[in-house]
């Protein structure tokens, strides 16, 4: 009996609790019904018990019935579900690769076989079936999403799953090579400027002039098509480039070198020419990638021409050329608009602030002192900004003579006194550099970002003011000092003129960064050193300036006494980490370091006394140092540059120089784009 009424002889349809709940309610209603039928009446009673057992015998043969359907639908489904899987496991175009221990392959579907060929993968180990496919799955093992890889020459989303031993791969070739064209076709505007046409030919016959324009343009017409791009010729001195990004691509391996070609041959002519280029990609408003390439142009030209810069949108710029000193301009009449422009700017503010770079050399200050005395020619007050801590024994001696001079030292103000004066109608001159970052007070640029002035004999860097109100950058001129000194002449002769202590200050900052009038001095910079000793510049004053005290010139020594050799003609030397030099000492010992025989550059490697690493470059001008120190952030001159390097030792900044002079960086940037 127990066995009648076990589990296994019951209807399918009772195994489910729901069901079975409603057939015992049903029952229990149908025997309720029953009894009350028997209550009325006996003969009423039969005919429900009747009909009550007849309805329980069809509606549990119809639920029994339904209970079967739904299972063999089940079963149908989930035997269809898994022969799905299998199949698309199978046939799917997707590769599907299942390794066990010690990598060895267990299943492979056939859509990944048929990369493998006839050769028999089960049961053989990764590295001897692909151990270049070994390479990928130990790379990418933990790689959370898919990832597009390069194995056997084609393009493919790979995925491990490394807790269940299986790799998935899928064809994307096809797809790259549609986002490859796509990228390959994007648009890039560039602006080609003749730097100096206008100079050259000042003093050339018509002829001659149409004979150089006519050479230029055939020139840059066979290197455009060269390249597949399309050249127009706006102005004697101007062209207009588009181009794809495949064709700037290949034109960036080429080095530009239409730079080299054109500056060689016009050379050998007498007419040296030289080209700067600005070059922007990346986006799809036409007018932006415009407007992108013609700052691009104007930072080449800020940099001293010859030279291109490529760069997209939101991106670091890329450098090519430079390879030369800029060639002085002939005229002044630049120098002459720029004072006349300075004289309005005063006149439009309530009070001038000049600030220098951080550290200060004379050449900045000098040029503080040549701003002051613009401004009092116009009658404007003018503020020197400068912190008077860890100042340099020249700048110090100047500092001291001042105090002879009340009211110029007590225009001498600190950053702090600078910004409880300043007022939204002040203006900000910068100069003897441009960048922010490097400005005596920061924090007053930020105050007067919309109000600034930068003079600066410095190569133009990245970093830059977003919206000066004029800009005076000459990367031909010696220094600082020389560019101000011209603007003296263009000034009020009314008032009172320059006085002895500030032309003396203004001489020597020139022939400090001329190095005795040896290097980068043209005609202009003499004209501007005899203007200054007209004006009472002292010579005796200016040696005395210069002195050098005996710590920094046993500092200095020492320094040398520590100089090492790379590529044999770039003298290295990197000061003791726990010793710490002044940025002029260190300076000093890379301009020593030239005189020795076969040096053609040095750089100087010392801990600062603000913590950071300072690098000091200098070359003789075959090598360009500026490039360098802005590959570690810094900038200058081609043959003069510097950076400091935050959170870093010595040890590591001259490994990084280091890699830098012997073109790892360069080798290790190659492998990773490979």
């Amino acid at each position: 009996m127990k066995r009648f009424f076990s589990r296994d002889n019951l209807p399918e349809f009772l195994s489910n609790r729901r069901l079975r709940g409603i057939a015992l309610f049903m029952i229990a209603l149908s025997v309720a019904g029953i009894v009350l039928a028997f209550l009325f009446s006996w003969i009423l009673g039969v005919l429900a018990l009747a009909a009550v057992v007849t309805s329980l015998v069809f509606a549990f043969n119809t639920m029994n019935e339904i209970s079967s359907d739904m299972n063999r639908y089940i079963a149908d489904l989930s035997f269809r579900i898994n022969r799905g899987e299998q199949e698309a496991l199978i046939d799917m175009p997707v590769g599907v690769l299942i390794f066990g221990a010690n990598d060895v392959i267990e299943w492979v579907n056939p859509y990944l076989q048929q990369y493998f060929g006839d050769q028999t993968v089960l049961s053989q180990r990764l590295d001897d079936v692909d151990a270049e496919l070994e390479q990928l799955i130990n790379a990418h093992a933990d790689d959370e999403k898919p990832t597009t890889v390069t194995w056997k020459d084609r393009q493919f989303s790979f995925l491990v799953q490394k807790d269940f031993r299986s790799v998935y791969l899928m064809e994307v070739t096809h797809f790259t090579q549609i986002e490859q064209r796509y990228e390959n076709e994007r648009i890039a505007i560039g602006q080609v400027f003749l730097d100096n046409y206008d100079e050259i030919t000042q003093s050339m016959t018509d002829q001659d002039i149409s004979n150089l324009r006519n050479y230029v343009t055939n020139e840059l017409s066979v290197w455009a098509q060269h390249f597949g791009m399309y050249l127009k010729h706006l102005d004697d001195d101007h062209f207009l480039v588009f181009m794809y990004a495949k064709a700037m691509k290949a034109v960036e391996e080429d080095k530009f070198s239409i730079l080299d070609t054109i500056r060689e041959s016009t050379s050998k002519q007498n007419f040296p020419l030289t080209l700067s280029i600005g070059i922007a990609y990346g986006g799809p408003d036409l007018t932006r990638l415009a407007d992108q390439a013609q700052s691009n142009l104007d930072l080449a030209l800020g940099r001293g021409g010859d030279q291109v810069v490529v760069r997209a949108q939101d991106e670091e710029a890329r450098f090519y050329g430079g390879k030369t000193n800029p060639m002085e301009k002939r005229t002044r009449v630049r120098a002459r608009m720029i004072s006349q422009a300075l004289q309005e700017l005063m006149n439009q503010s309530d009070a001038i602030f000049v600030q220098g770079h951080q550290q200060p050399d004379m050449d900045s200050i000098g040029a503080c002192l040549g701003i002051r005395r613009i401004a009092q020619m116009n009658q404007k007050k003018c503020y020197i900004v400068l912190d008077q801590d860890n100042l340099h024994s020249d700048v110090q001696r100047l500092l001291d003579s001042l105090r002879d001079y009340p009211e110029i030292y007590e225009a001498i103000i600190t950053p702090e006194e600078a910004m409880n004066k300043v007022t939204d109608q002040s203006l900000l001159v910068m100069v003897d550099h441009s960048k922010p970052s490097l400005s005596m007070s920061p924090d007053l640029y930020e105050r007067l970002e919309n109000r600034v002035m930068i003079i600066d004999h410095h190569r133009r860097g990245e970093e830059f003011p977003e919206n000066p109100m004029l800009v005076y950058i000459e990367p031909y001129a010696s220094s600082t000092c020389e560019l101000i000194t011209e603007m003296f002449e263009y000034q009020s002769q009314e008032s009172e003129p320059i006085n002895k202590i500030e032309a003396t200050a203004m001489l020597t900052g020139i022939f400090i960064d001329t190095k005795s009038f040896s290097l980068r001095t043209g005609s202009r910079t003499f004209d501007a050193a005899s203007y200054l000793r007209s004006a009472g510049a002292d010579s005796v004053q200016m040696q005395q300036f210069m002195k050098e005290n005996v710590d920094s010139y046993l500092q200095r020594n020492h320094l040398i006494e520590l100089v090492t050799f790379v590529n044999q003609d770039m003298a290295v030397i990197a000061g003791e980490e726990d010793e710490t030099y002044d940025s002029v000492t260190a300076a000093q010992a890379a301009d020593d370091l030239l005189n020795m025989s076969g040096v053609d550059a040095s750089f100087v490697i010392t801990k600062r006394e603000d913590g950071r690493i300072g690098v000091s470059a200098r070359s003789m001008g075959e090598i360009n140092v500026q490039v360098i120190m802005e590959k570690m952030g810094g900038g200058g001159h081609l043959s003069s540059g510097a950076t400091q390097v935050a959170d870093s030792t010595v040890a590591e900044v001259k490994d990084q120089l280091v890699n830098i002079l012997t073109g790892k960086d360069e080798k290790k940037a190659l492998a990773t784009e490979s």
